[in-house]
């Protein structure tokens, strides 16, 4: 009971957040927050924007095969939100952008831009719904089956909050309520932290050593090429996946975007850059430290580094206090991903496919659609009960990203008008160049593509608008 409470009690003070900031909001309000945002408001909350409920749980598990290499990416990572905050932010700002992929159409004709958010909507709906189906199965199965409340419910709830706080102040609500959920998710993380130290019996100076004389601690990979941890592979993929995954988002640019001028949002993304590398290194340092708690208790580690976390927070292992934060870490750093990606998905629809920027009414039923998919979508993941069916999705989303950074990429780079109506063909034949490209590099050598098959698929857009393209006169 205690932790439906505090779900409930958290839930408040979303709904407290929603009612403050959705004051005579309208769809400038829900779409843009009026272009009115603080910077660092927007810099702190998108940092738990970026980390969804998966990463909370997943990254502390990483360490367990691949250690803290991890942090190379994340060093990627800051590179990557300088290219976003000085290629493409002024190139949104000076357009005056609601959603980017209008730039497409301005750049490079309608059915560019039709095909850049129709991927968008691919990606982000099937990707969001895999994530937020995760998390509410790492939820029902650790915390909420104990209780007796049913999956069906569980989805059912927890879409409707989110659907509830989001529907009247859309981006605007959210630039606060992201805040809000920041704050949640750290200080979880960093109390969780406090009670595995204590449980070791050591203070923070202790912990430290401990970590950092363990094995599991390595971080940087410059000895073999072949490895996908080598660190060029990891910090030029953090590039990209950065450039891709955010710069050409809808999702992770909107809130950017309702920043008061291109030099303050700019300083929203460069902050915010920086703050992954020591967010990320709190999570690992956790990872190592959990690690070193099962060998001492004699608890086999898990086979999937998902488990680790939950193993000890949701088990009451390490006390009831340990569930309440684990579940509010949860659920914070879930709602906060969701919450952003129903409310883009909503502008997209309703701005780049229907063209309807003004339409309220629209734009509510856009909105409560959205959150009727992610029922259904979750229910029928749960129905299907097969992890290949959630694992090829997951490379579906992988793959569908690599045509926005080719035709971003053709449109900012060159000069060349691009043959409109082949783009939708050449961005659908891109993704499946690549994978028969991955499955037969894999057959023939044993050699698997891991992050820098967005890069390939990007090329291959590129190559393709290139060669059908003519040059601008």
């Amino acid at each position: 009971m205690i932790i439906v409470i505090t779900i409930l009690a958290y839930f408040a003070f979303l709904m407290a957040f929603s009612r403050l900031t959705a004051q005579r909001s309208d769809n400038d309000t829900f779409f843009r927050g009026n272009r009115r945002s603080p910077w660092y408001m927007v810099a702190f909350g998108m940092v738990g924007a970026s980390i969804s409920g998966i990463t909370f749980v997943s990254v502390p598990g990483m360490v367990l095969k691949t250690d803290m290499t991890y942090l190379q990416t994340c060093l990627g990572f800051i590179l990557g939100y300088f290219a976003v905050a000085f290629i493409l932010l002024p190139v949104y700002y000076r357009l005056n952008l609601t959603t980017i992929y209008t730039y497409l159409g301005r750049r490079l004709g309608e059915h560019s831009y039709k095909t850049g958010a129709s991927f968008f909507l691919l990606s982000k709906l099937t990707g969001s719904v895999v994530r937020f189906y995760v998390v509410c199965i790492i939820l029902q199965r650790f915390v909420l089956d104990s209780i007796g409340v049913p999956f069906w419910l569980t989805v059912v709830a927890m879409v409707s909050l989110i659907w509830l706080y989001t529907r009247r102040g859309g981006i605007k609500t959210l630039v606060w309520t992201d805040t809000f959920q920041t704050t949640c998710m750290f200080t979880a993380l960093i109390l969780i932290i406090y009670n595995v130290v204590t449980a070791l019996g050591m203070n923070l100076g202790e912990a430290v050593q401990t970590v950092w004389a363990d094995s599991r601690s390595r971080m940087f990979v410059f000895d073999d090429w072949v490895s996908r941890q080598n660190f060029w592979k990891q910090f030029l993929s953090g590039v990209f996946i950065v450039i891709v995954m955010t710069g050409l988002d809808q999702d992770m640019m909107q809130k950017n975007l309702t920043c008061k001028s291109l030099r303050e949002a700019q300083k929203d993304m460069c902050t915010y850059g920086f703050a992954f590398v020591p967010a990320n290194l709190l999570f690992m340092f956790l990872g190592v430290l959990l690690a070193t708690l099962a060998q001492r208790q004699g608890i086999a580690l898990p086979s999937s580094g998902d488990e680790l976390l939950p193993m000890f927070a949701a088990t009451g292992m390490l006390g009831t206090t340990v569930v309440v934060l684990f579940t509010i870490g949860v659920v914070a750093a879930s709602f906060s991903s969701a919450d952003s990606a129903m409310t883009a998905l909503t502008t997209s629809f309703c701005v780049d496919i229907c063209g309807r920027h003004g339409d309220e009414r629209l734009r509510k039923r856009v909105h409560l659609g959205m959150a009727l998919m992610f029922v259904v979508l979750i229910l029928l993941f749960r129905l299907i009960n097969s992890t290949s069916v959630i694992d090829a999705i997951y490379v579906l989303c992988s793959y569908t990203y690599g045509p926005l950074l080719g035709l971003f990429a053709f449109g900012l780079f060159t000069r060349r008008n691009a043959a409109d109506r082949a783009v939708p063909y050449i961005a659908v034949a891109s993704p499946l160049l690549c994978y028969v490209l991955d499955t037969t590099v894999q057959t023939a050598t044993g050699y698997k593509f891991g992050y820098e098959l967005l890069m390939l698929n990007g090329l291959i857009t590129f190559v393709g608008l290139w060669i059908s393209g003519i040059r601008k006169k």
